[in-house]
């Protein structure tokens, strides 16, 4: 009996609509910079209230002993989940991180895939006191400058969007600007992008190919990472032990986003959460 198979596609197909996601991100991010620039040239950002500001430093709250470690996150939507949570305001949310002990506030800017707004930023900043991050797909120094006018303190720069000489451009040029710099990896492939100017290295457990999460990912990569940098681990962070479990790897800092933004009230379940970090601390 003759048969005719053909092979099946559906994952390889699935896999490469998946990589592409990030190139379709920074296509329409160049696009983006080039229409921002028009509209809002490097002057008129260097007028901002917040441009001649200090930053508030994230780094000397993540190795403060006594804080969470917890970057909590406010995220509308992603291209991986769709929409997470497009009901709650993000005044009454960013307090309650403030106020039940966030160590840092990360705050998604782009517009086209994640929902956000540099106008999130703006807003947070008057009501808040710890570092923002400005979490984007950073490709031009007219981004950082940006991030600086709208009162972020700290920039992320992800290595599989950049090479690490471009990382180390971007870098420097927030260093003199007085931002604190996130550089976020994956793999141990993307090692070669940390560099001097770099403050902090997240290990983002997410897979880009497969979207699939897994905190041994930051374990594993945990122990090739410079002792001398600051660790964070992100993405995939649900529970209280995962907290512990990477705290005794030397993460000291934990991104926390769609495990609150998904409930309806974000605020209740953030405070929820650092209450029950607090308890089993105490409890050690």
């Amino acid at each position: 009996m003759q048969t005719n198979c053909k092979p099946d596609t559906r994952n390889s197909n699935l896999e490469t609509t998946q990589m592409n996601i990030l190139d379709n991100i920074i296509a329409s991010k160049k696009i983006e910079v080039k229409e921002k620039k028009k509209l809002v040239p490097v002057e008129e950002l260097e007028t901002f209230p917040h441009f001649h500001s200090n930053c508030n430093s994230l780094v000397s709250e993540l190795l403060n002993e006594t804080s969470t470690g917890i970057i909590a996150e406010f995220k509308r939507r992603s291209p991986s989940k769709g929409v997470i949570n497009d009901h709650v305001q993000i005044g009454p949310v960013v307090e309650a991180y403030d106020t039940h002990g966030a160590s840092g506030i990360s705050i998604l800017t782009d517009e086209n895939f994640f929902g956000g707004s540099i106008d999130d930023i703006i807003y947070a900043r008057n009501i808040v006191r710890v570092p923002i991050l400005r979490k984007d797909f950073i490709i031009d120094e007219y981004q950082i400058l940006e991030a600086k006018a709208i009162g972020a303190s700290v920039i992320l720069l992800i290595a599989a969007c950049l090479t690490p000489e471009r990382v180390r451009e971007l870098a420097l040029f927030a260093k003199r600007i007085s931002l604190e710099v996130l550089l976020e990896i994956h793999n141990e492939d993307e090692l070669k992008h940390i560099c001097n100017e770099v403050d902090i290295v997240g290990v983002n457990n997410r897979d880009l190919k497969t979207f699939t999460v897994d905190i041994n990912r930051s374990l594993e990569l945990s122990e090739l990472i410079p002792h001398e940098k600051i660790m964070i681990s992100e993405s995939g962070i649900t529970n209280v032990n995962s907290i512990l479990t990477l705290r005794q790897a030397g993460f000291k800092g934990f991104l926390i986003g769609e495990n609150f933004m998904k409930e309806p009230d974000p605020a209740i379940a953030f405070a929820d959460f650092v209450n029950q970090l607090t308890a089993s601390v105490k409890g050690d």
